[in-house]
Order: structure tokens, then sequence, then C-alpha cells
């Protein structure tokens, strides 16, 4: 007598073909009132096993009539469209032609700040005072008949080594606003 096969109605051997998740064995009824299909509706029992194919990919549509905008649409759009035009526009003509816009600010700003910079910058025959002389010294340009006047500029030696002599009261070394390194060399103001 001849052992069953270890699989039934298999080739004497070999296991079955893998099946999808969720499918019956080859030849097995579905319990009663379930789909043999995962995902399908359930039949009567009895009833012939058919297989339920997924829904495949739909037709293309037809061309579709173009959609018309109604003509508050496209009155808002246009208004839309001419509000940022003008806001553009708007900033362009303050930013360059009004006394207080940008351009008369950033034109404003750079004299102000060229002006303050000759301010510390003197030349020779100017009168100066000095604010920090002994730490960081900053000498600012005055009117030589002020009582703020200090010291008269007497002679500037360019170059990073160089000393006033002891003919004059008071030097400092400068970095002008050009980038020029020099000393500077002062007389003492007697009032």
């Amino acid at each position: 007598m001849s052992a069953p096969p270890p699989y039934p109605n298999q080739p004497y051997g070999q296991p079955p073909a893998p099946q999808p998740y969720g499918a019956q064995p080859y030849g097995a009824q579905p319990a009663y009132g379930q789909s043999p299909v995962p995902g399908s509706q359930p039949h009567a029992p009895h009833a012939p096993y058919v297989q339920q194919s997924a829904p495949g990919p739909r037709p293309p549509a037809g061309p579709s009539a173009p959609r018309r905008r109604s003509p508050v649409q496209a009155l808002l759009s246009a208004g839309i469209v001419l509000a940022i035009f003008g806001g553009v526009a708007w900033y362009v003509w303050d930013y360059n032609t009004s006394p207080t816009g940008g351009k008369a600010k950033a034109e404003a700003s750079q004299s102000a700040r060229a002006a303050e910079a000759r301010t510390h910058d003197p030349q020779i025959g100017d009168c100066v005072k000095v604010a920090d002389p002994e730490g960081h010294p900053v000498p600012t340009i005055v009117d030589c008949t002020s009582p703020e006047a200090e010291y008269k500029m007497a002679d500037q030696l360019l170059g990073e080594d160089k000393h006033c002599s002891e003919k004059f009261d008071y030097g400092i070394r400068y970095v002008s606003s050009r980038r020029i390194d020099s000393t500077l060399c002062f007389t003492k103001i007697r009032h």
C-alpha cells in the first residue's frame, strides 16, 4: 500500500503555489454567508462561485465645456491687479520724489554722516576740543574763538610710526575718514 502524497491535488512532493493574502485554498468552500473574494459582497449559499473583478480605470471623460466667468469675477480680478500695480507705482514714486521719502532720507542720512565725519577730521590751522584725551582721544573741530577750543592743529605726520616733537603740546595717533594713518600734532590754546 502506498502513502498518500503530502500535498493533496499537487504533483507528488511539490508544495502548493503561494496564494495571495486572504485567498482560499483550491477546492475550499467559503464559510456560510461569507464572500469567496475579500472585499466583495456575500452571495447566497450554494450559489455558483463567481469571481468578481476589481473595477478598472475609468474611461477618460470627454472634453468639458470651458468655464465662463461672471462679470463680477472679472471685475474683481481686474481690481486686484490694478491695486497691486498702483501700490507698487506709488511706492516707487514716493521713494524717489517725496522730500520725506526713502531716497531723500537715505541721502540726508549719508550727508549727515559725512558732515559728522568732517567735524572729527581736522586740518592744519583748525581748533579742536578733545574728548577722552587720556583714553581714546577724538578731536572735534570747534571755532577758535569758542571757549571750548583747547588745541590748534599745527602739523600732521603721515605714517603709523611717527611721533610729535617736543615743540608740540599734544599728539594723537589718528586714522582719518579717508583711511589715512597719521599723527596729529597740536599746540595748546591760551585763552
